[in-house]
């Protein structure tokens, strides 16, 4: 692991390679999993005030499980997530032929919200969880992924590379910095040996 500030990340972020492969995986992400996507407090309230803007977006299955459940709910490990459709997939996604996509982005990218999506959905695999005096970031290597893994061996592209936007958003552009140093003098110290 490595240390930035009050920020542990685990080595697989600087040495995994890993790029989305969406016509290979078909936002599986999306789709399957133990629960919905995990939501901030701040992004629960968020999800409450663009839900006028989004429904538009929405599949008629996903508007009815938001307008049941709500727009968010409390899942089995009492934390907050997105709502799903028949306990499978995310009830804020849409179909693109037969690839799962977020409908929250959607509607961002047509200017609609100003909100893209749920950090945890923008970092996935990258999970970030916090602690009293620390704050720990992990890659979660997982089956629905393994076209990621491929394409990103394959264009030579590490996971903390891929996904820069959504660490620069979680951590801040100062620590991402930080870490693509870290990165670097990694791959030095594994080529001198």
């Amino acid at each position: 692991m490595i240390r930035i500030g009050d920020t542990i990340f685990s080595f697989d972020i600087l040495e995994k390679k890993f790029k989305c492969d969406l016509p290979k995986c078909l936002g599986s992400c999306c789709r399957y999993g133990d629960s919905g996507a995990p939501l901030l407090a701040d992004e629960v309230r968020i999800l409450e005030e663009i839900w006028p803007s989004v429904r538009k977006y929405l599949r008629p299955e996903g508007v009815k499980a938001i307008d049941t459940q709500g727009t968010s709910i409390i899942d089995r490990d009492n934390d907050r997530v997105t709502p799903l459709i028949n306990d499978e997939e995310c009830a804020y996604t849409i179909m693109n032929g037969n690839t799962y996509m977020c409908g929250i982005e959607l509607a961002w990218s047509e200017k609609m919200v100003t909100f893209q999506k749920p950090l945890s959905c923008h970092l996935f695999p990258v999970r970030i969880k916090k602690f009293p005096e620390f704050t720990a970031v992990n890659y979660e290597e997982i089956a629905i992924c393994s076209p990621a893994r491929d394409l990103g061996n394959s264009e030579g592209q590490y996971v903390y590379e891929f996904l820069k936007i959504p660490l620069m958003r979680a951590l801040g552009e100062k620590t991402y910095n930080e870490l693509c140093i870290a990165a670097r003098e990694l791959r030095k110290k594994k080529a001198i040996k």
